[in-house]
């Protein structure tokens, strides 16, 4: 299998991150997947920003939910880009994506357009709720799902470098994902082989450094999202 490089939100090192102009520059880049975020308005559009609010990203405040499609098209995301719907994403460029889901109630939104227009091969749907992932693929059958998790044994609060328990890798199987995209700082060597025994892919991330580069090779994991195009050059050379 080829060692692949996610651009994390496009390119989020070098443009505003989750914006078509971000999208396209990590294309150009030859990155093999793009990786975006997405979240449900107020009237049930599929936006692509990794906040559950705008405060971080753009010149406006609140949250996602609370607003509809044309309030927050008329925000700044960032060099006078707008907040993409995921529709958008998909017509400006033809790399594969891996979505990620950050709210459960857009599961079945995102099962309603890859039915729709045919992108079970060319979309993976990550996320950090199990039953997202179990969801999306009760919904879209055959469909590529990944389970994300940084927090050691998925504990919410837990902070520092302890490492992710192995549980993530049960909870993968069970949720029917294929891969399982872990917090490079935290992936152990433990993790990564009871993942291979469950037959799952193994990503890592965020990979921006030549040591964070040269762990993901020493674990044999299959490939790193980075924020930054130049992963895609030098991670060819890095034994």
């Amino acid at each position: 299998m080829n060692f692949l490089t996610i651009g994390h939100r496009g390119v989020m090192g070098v443009e505003p991150e989750n914006t078509l102009r971000s999208f396209v520059a990590a294309q150009e880049a030859g990155l093999d997947v793009i990786e975006l975020d997405l979240h449900l308005s107020k009237d049930g559009d599929l936006v692509v920003m990794h906040d559950p609010d705008v405060d971080r990203t753009t010149d406006g405040t609140g949250a996602i939910a609370d607003q509809t499609l044309a309030e927050l098209r008329a925000l700044d995301a960032g060099g006078g880009e707008r907040i993409p719907t995921f529709d958008e994403v998909l017509d400006a460029v033809r790399a594969p994506l891996q979505a990620e889901i950050k709210d459960v109630r857009a599961a079945r939104a995102l099962a309603e357009v890859i039915n729709e227009r045919n992108l079970a091969d060319r979309v993976e749907v990550a996320s950090f709720h199990d039953e997202a992932v179990a969801e999306i693929a009760r919904l879209v059958p055959g469909i590529r799902t990944a389970l994300v998790s940084s927090l050691p044994h998925s504990r919410p609060g837990s902070s520092g470098g302890t490492p992710i328990g192995t549980d993530v890798v049960d909870r993968a199987v069970k949720a029917g994902a294929s891969t399982v995209c872990l917090n490079i700082r935290r992936v152990t060597l433990e993790i990564v082989e009871h993942a291979r025994k469950a037959d799952l892919r193994i990503i890592g991330w965020v990979v921006n450094t030549q040591d964070h580069l040269r762990l993901v090779r020493a674990l044999g994991l299959d490939g790193a999202t980075t924020d930054y195009p130049e992963i895609k050059r030098t991670g060819r050379f890095t034994a």
